[in-house]
């Protein structure tokens, strides 16, 4: 499962796209004074790609109320993405030179002056400040005071079937505030939201597997069956466990003993504790020691109901018992959103980096690329390189879609993976055999069809493409330095001829047919909440896992924090440190053979068998090298010693 970000916060399909974003402000750079507006900075990108001629409705009402954040650029942006880099590049004379959260902020952060200047220009407009953080001072007032104070008029848009409002012209600040300003948001109030993709069952009603099953890929064989691919074949997991995980992905003897791994998803699962400590002890894992797992929540929660609050309980629970699993002596923080909206999201992120709370970030969330608008992508970066600087690497999922046409109609990558300044997860299918062997990885991307009503065949096999890892090529963030010469330039350039950033950058199981097992509690028929276990996938269990693999490599490393990992990742490309996965790693097709709960739950409503194909990721295609459905690859037994050598 993966947690989509956005991915339905406008309510329709998005088939526009962004613009490709300036260099000045992908490095979180604000833009350079405009000739044709004197005595203002243009804030590049606040005017959204749908806020069309076309699709303009005429003036917003000057009464109506704008909540808005302006993001603060701080004493020298362009600064912090140059030290960003160099501290994360194993050929730089200051890598892992990191600085402390308070020293970042007095190099890199905004200055009293900035802040002061900044609330007296808005205050000065008619706007209320409501809030000051190191990152933004957030502000309400009517449409006739937004309008003054950002130079520009709002409008409303027609926005698939729903109208929204969005500034007429790029918004602006005023040129004596000497580039204080990085952003704003919310100008524009079409929702930006997460939501749940059908990948992880609601939690708030029980879900259980039927069997048959392997308790090990092949270990049991659907021979009453048809055949696929000319050949019996095996029934799904049961749930992979961290045993199989840790010796797939060469964890050796390491745990992520002192190591600090933070979790951000929206809301919290009151029942975290209780079911993370349940699993451990009913799967072999370490148990949790007293302090090893904490949270840190906002005062409140708002929006549950259209976010769907009791979904992300079990997005958090996988996260969580994925990175114990495999990591099961790492320290552990969730850092819960107010909401799945992004400027809740972006609150978490900020907390890790303020408060330093981890130097790994799993994030099982994200969104389509043409949803995210570049003043939105200006804010993230800035967290991510604040991150980097500090030694702090974040990992996010790279999407449950393949490369989403299926699901919005447009070929595009997810966002914030396609950030130049995280790692992006890709996902795979996982072959562990007795013995707990790594077999083989295909790229995951399933392909399923039913069996026929008199069990003798699969109608319409191999059947249609149901889901698969997310990738392909950016068409908003520029090529970034440490993927040239890895990623090939047919990937690279094919939607622009400068090179785009490529996604994904490293991968790790995600085929919930070849999924991992977790531990939640439900709510069961009779409305009793118990304790229940599941299999569960989708890149929101490959990025926990490869945060928890990175907590080992830390370790290895004598403890030294990893820091923002991709060059460090594409600097061991084509080593023994990688599995490299391809779709055809036997030769011959591959599929498994499922059987569900028609009601989710039990046999009283029937079963339904299926067969699903593995590596069959819609346009997307794991091959030999880098590819845009597994990256670089999966960790193999070299990977976490490699980390020992530098």
């Amino acid at each position: 499962m993966r947690s989509n970000r956005a991915t339905m916060r406008a309510g329709v399909s998005m088939a526009a796209t962004l613009p490709m974003l300036a260099g000045a402000l992908a490095l979180g750079i604000p833009a350079a004074h405009a000739a044709d507006n004197p005595g203002r900075d243009t804030l590049a990108g606040t005017k959204p790609a749908w806020a069309t001629a076309k699709a303009d409705k005429g003036a917003t009402a000057n009464g109506a109320q704008v909540s808005a954040r302006v993001y603060l650029a701080g004493r020298n942006a362009s600064g912090l993405a140059a030290y960003a880099k160099a501290v994360s590049d194993p050929t730089s004379a200051a890598y892992g030179k990191y600085l402390s959260a308070g020293q970042a902020q007095a190099r890199f952060g905004a200055t009293k002056a900035q802040v002061a200047a900044v609330k007296s220009w808005l205050s000065a407009a008619g706007l209320k400040v409501t809030g000051v953080t190191r990152h933004y001072v957030s502000v309400t007032g009517d449409v006739a005071a937004a309008e003054k104070a950002f130079g520009t008029q709002l409008h409303n848009y027609a926005k698939g079937s729903r109208t929204y409002r969005a500034p007429a012209k790029t918004a602006s600040a005023p040129d004596a505030l000497d580039g204080a300003v990085l952003t704003v948001t919310g100008l524009d109030n079409a929702p930006h939201k997460a939501t749940h993709s059908d990948t992880l069952p609601p939690p708030d009603a029980v879900f259980k597997n039927s069997g048959p099953f392997s308790s090990y890929y092949g270990s049991k064989t659907a021979t009453t069956l048809p055949d696929a691919y000319g050949k019996k074949i095996p029934y799904a997991v049961k749930g992979y466990t961290g045993k199989q995980l840790r010796a797939a992905y060469g964890a050796g003897k390491y745990t992520g003993k002192g190591v600090r791994v933070a979790i951000t998803d929206a809301y919290a699962s009151p029942t975290i504790a209780y079911d993370a400590a349940t699993y451990a002890k009913k799967h072999g894992d370490a148990g949790w020691k007293t302090g090893q797992l904490t949270q840190v929540l906002p005062d409140g929660y708002t929006k549950t109901e259209e976010c769907g609050a009791a979904g992300w309980y079990g997005e958090e629970t996988l996260d969580v018992e994925a990175v114990h699993a495999v990591a099961p002596d790492a320290h552990v923080t969730y850092v819960g959103g107010a909401s799945c909206y992004d400027d809740d999201l972006l609150d978490s992120l900020s907390k890790v980096v303020d408060d330093h709370l981890a130097d790994i970030v799993s994030n099982s969330w994200g969104d389509i690329e043409a949803n995210q608008t570049p003043d939105l992508a200006a804010a993230y970066d800035q967290v991510f390189q604040f991150g980097a600087v500090e030694g702090i690497g974040f990992y996010f999922s790279s999407g449950d879609n393949g490369d989403e046409v299926a699901n919005t109609g447009v070929k595009q990558v997810d966002t914030p993976a396609n950030s130049a300044w995280v790692t992006a997860v890709g996902g795979t299918s996982l072959a562990v055999g007795k013995g707990d062997k790594y077999l083989w990885e295909t790229g995951w991307g399933t392909q399923k069809a039913a069996l026929s009503d008199d069990g003798k065949s699969w109608t319409s096999f191999p059947g249609a493409f149901t889901s698969g890892a997310g990738g392909g090529t950016s068409k908003t963030v520029a090529e970034p330095f440490y993927q040239k010469g890895v990623v090939p330039n047919a990937l690279a350039t094919a939607n622009s001829a400068a090179g785009n950033r490529v996604v994904p950058d490293i991968s790790a199981i995600a085929d919930p047919n070849t999924g991992f097992k977790v531990g939640q509690t439900q709510t069961f028929p009779d409305g009793s909440a118990q304790y229940s276990e599941y299999r569960i996938g989708g890149t929101s269990l490959a990025a926990p896992v490869i945060a928890a693999v990175q907590a080992l490599a830390q370790e290895a490393r004598g403890g030294k924090a990893i820091g923002f990992a991709n060059p460090s990742i594409y600097s061991k490309y084509g080593t023994k440190a990688y599995h490299d996965v391809t779709d055809n790693p036997t030769g011959s097709g591959l599929a498994v053979a499922r059987v569900d709960f028609a009601n989710a739950f039990d046999a009283a409503d029937g079963l339904l068998t299926s067969v699903r194909s593995l590596g069959k990721d819609s346009s997307l295609k794991a091959v030999k090298g880098y590819d845009d459905v597994t990256g670089v690859g999966t960790p193999a037994g070299g990977y976490v010693e490699s980390y020992r050598r530098h």
